[in-house]
């Protein structure tokens, strides 16, 4: 095991990151998110504003009946916000009702709020260094704690760090056995408050060919309340999005392999960690012909698996059945409940989009 690190990002090491934080405040006064085709308003506006229409793009692709009860007959793809360079890591904030999401390359985690647009929320959002860098180096996965704090996985600085109200950070994770992270890429959290995430080198400049790697593999870990780091596996080469079944007994961890893309499934013991791993998915059928590689993935109260891979969003049974897939027409990365449980937004691309959905999932 090692051993997580949680404290506030010192002044001297990080002092950006206790400026960003304040920074994010000023940008929550309503200044509109510069590089969106969003909108932006006051209360009062939003207030008054009427449904707003938004375009429909795409297709919904019924493979079987069994996707009627799951999304209605007629159900649309709706084009929420343009513009983006490359959007991720989507989660729902029941207490403001927005929707948080990562433009990696631009370092920025929007805000998107009905009948009002986006805006930034806070810059910059997982680098912090101040030598200029290239790739991906902004936020990834998004999600919140039992106290509805936003956790970020930051690639640039290959760590899961956790927003604090007083304006900081507090780092979660950055090391396993002395060495830093590639780059934590996407995580869930367990009822019992511990945390699993996947740690891809997606982040680093150079891939796995990076000369700052430390750790020479790709690892699923999971992050004990206490602050423990274990391991949980290091046999896959790119795994990415992760998430648990209702009954929290299963782990769903995506793999962006080009050579082997497959959605695992493993059980999970009683102590956290995972029994033997099992292909619950293998897409490489799909991979041959469509754009995408299976990427983030969530589950509804039905333990049916909605997975962002090839040709958009696979809608997935509990058995691995294929029951159709919500097609953008764009590489989509990743996916997250939110309204009442009732909306799948999706991270495609350049694009944020929704499907209404007759199923639930839960929330953060």
């Amino acid at each position: 095991m090692g051993r997580g690190i949680a404290h506030i990002i010192p002044m001297k090491r990080h002092r950006s990151l206790l400026l960003l934080a304040a920074a994010s405040v000023f940008l929550a006064a309503g200044f509109s998110a510069s590089g969106a085709d969003a909108e932006a308003g006051s209360k009062k506006a939003q207030s008054k504003a009427q449904p707003k229409v938004y375009p429909t793009f795409g297709t919904i692709e019924r493979l079987d009946p069994a996707l009627d009860a799951l999304i209605a007959p007629g159900a649309v793809i709706e084009k929420l916000v343009g513009g983006l360079e490359w959007a991720e890591g989507p989660v729902w904030n029941r207490k403001t009702q927005t929707l948080l999401f990562s433009d990696v390359p631009r370092n920025v985690i929007f805000e998107w709020r009905e009948g009002v647009g986006t805006r930034d929320y806070l810059f910059p959002s997982g680098y912090t260094g101040r030598t200029p860098r290239g790739g991906s180096p902004g936020s990834n996965g998004l999600t919140l704690d039992a106290e509805g704090r936003l956790v970020i996985c930051m690639h640039g600085d290959r760590l899961i760090g956790r927003l604090e109200k007083a304006n900081a950070f507090t780092v979660l994770a950055e090391y396993y056995r002395g060495r830093r992270f590639n780059s934590p890429n996407d995580l869930v959290y367990r009822s019992n408050g511990d945390l699993y995430f996947t740690d891809p080198p997606y982040g680093l400049e150079k891939g796995n060919q990076d000369p700052t790697q430390e750790l020479l593999f790709s690892g699923v870990y999971l992050l004990r309340r206490g602050g423990d780091v274990v391991l949980l596996t290091r046999d896959l080469a790119f795994p990415n999005g992760v998430a648990l079944s209702p009954d929290e007994k299963t782990l769903y961890v995506a793999v962006s392999d080009p050579a082997r893309p497959v959605i695992m499934a493993y059980a999970v013991k009683a102590d956290g960690t995972l029994g033997e791993g099992r292909v619950f998915f293998d897409a490489a059928p799909l991979a041959a012909g469509r754009q995408g590689l299976p990427d983030g993935l969530k589950v509804d109260v039905k333990g049916n698996v909605f997975a962002t891979g090839p040709g958009g969003v696979l809608v997935l049974s509990p058995e691995g059945r294929h029951l159709g897939t919500i097609n953008p027409g764009l590489t989509t990365a990743n996916c997250a409940w939110g309204d009442s449980g009732s909306t799948l937004y999706l991270t495609a691309n350049t694009h944020l989009c929704r499907v209404r959905t007759l199923t639930k999932g839960r929330l953060p």
